[in-house]
């Protein structure tokens, strides 16, 4: 059982429920999207360099870390040959915190079907400017819980719009965490906030990227 790693390090979470917390990050190859805004192209490549690991390697690697949180990213890690196996062990080890960066077209059903102690499930909606809205898999938004995160990349003004129309439609704060992401260097902040006040998003987060403000926005590894 072996898996394709680009990348693994210890950082901060850069974004989500647990921001500024101490993490190790595992990033696996391949994605099934071509968002515009994408900034680990590079994963995504056919020809990527990746690390050959097994179930066992990853374990080990975690274990050796000494950190609690665990985000599982990529590209689309839910792509990986026997993903659901490492979340299995993962999810059983009650001292680790499981979370899976997920761009929101793949399903997560099984997950909750099958596990007696599902991940935290941190879950893209693709906007417009992403040009993969079409790609959404909107069965999701029936299965996540309090301990998830729907996560919207925004891009513009226009894409704010839609969030709402979103949020709205499908209860999204009654049901799950939800957060604005701006992309990195494309919308003014106050603008984002501005927003929110006038149409009284309640129960809904803005969050910058802290890994892209505390080193290189271009920067690997962190």
């Amino acid at each position: 059982m072996s898996y394709k790693v680009v990348e693994k390090f210890i950082s901060i979470n850069g974004e989500g429920q647990r921001a500024g917390q101490l993490a190790v990050f595992i990033r696996f190859a391949g994605c099934n999207l071509n968002c515009s805004y994408c900034d680990t192209l590079w994963a995504n490549e056919k020809n990527v360099d990746y690390e050959v690991m097994t179930l066992e390697d990853i374990y080990t690697y975690i274990e050796s870390t000494g950190v609690k949180n665990i985000t599982i990213t990529g590209g689309e890690p839910l792509l990986q040959d026997n993903i659901f196996d490492l979340i299995k062990v993962l999810t059983a080890e009650n001292e680790l915190r499981l979370e899976i960066e997920t761009n929101g077209s793949v399903s997560i059903k099984k997950y909750y079907e099958k596990l007696n102690h599902p991940p935290s499930f941190t879950m893209d909606y693709k906007l417009e400017s992403s040009q993969m809205e079409d790609k959404m898999n909107i069965d999701n938004f029936n299965v996540l819980t309090q301990k998830d995160t729907v996560k919207f990349v925004v891009g513009d003004m226009k894409d704010l719009i839609k969030v709402k129309e979103v949020i709205d439609e499908y209860n999204l704060t009654e049901k799950t965490n939800v957060y604005l992401s701006p992309i990195y260097g494309k919308i003014n902040y106050q603008d984002m906030v501005d927003f929110m006040i006038e149409n009284k998003l309640n129960d809904v987060s803005l969050q910058l990227q802290l890994h892209k403000i505390i080193w290189d926005p271009n920067q690997k590894g962190v």
